[in-house]
């Protein structure tokens, strides 16, 4: 089965967070092919440049490795992905959170999260 993650469950992942629940990590690491959007890659990056996220690693490094050791495959943004915006409720207003619900949404995919906005969309969230 297919997963979209969100940013947070990678980071969390990626550092052995605690606050990361046994489901979440027995789909990851179980058979299943797991989605982490260019979204979050690009929100991370934004997070590290200005000080407010920070790895023991250069974020390059850690987000190839990660992506590499755990088969991730990267989720691009499509025309239809951002054409969803427009009709999408504002719930949300973080627009990387929002491209991640248009993305889950327009691919079908349960997205694993622990953000509480996110129950509001008619997307099937997994935590």
């Amino acid at each position: 089965m297919s997963f979209l993650i969100d940013t947070h469950i990678f980071i969390w992942y990626a550092t052995g967070d605690k606050r990361l629940g046994k489901n979440a990590i027995s789909i990851i690491e179980g058979n299943n092919e797991i989605y982490l959007s260019i979204a979050s890659l690009w929100e991370m990056a934004i997070k590290v440049n200005i000080g407010r996220l920070e790895f023991k690693e250069p974020f390059e490094k850690i987000a190839t490795q990660q992506i590499a050791i755990n088969n991730y495959k990267i989720l691009n943004i499509k025309p239809e992905h951002a054409f969803h915006l427009s009709h999408l409720e504002l719930f949300h207003k973080d627009p990387f959170d929002r491209i991640i619900i248009s993305q889950a949404t327009i691919e079908d995919m349960p997205l694993i999260s622990k953000d509480r906005f996110f129950k509001d969309y008619n997307i099937e969230i997994i935590w």
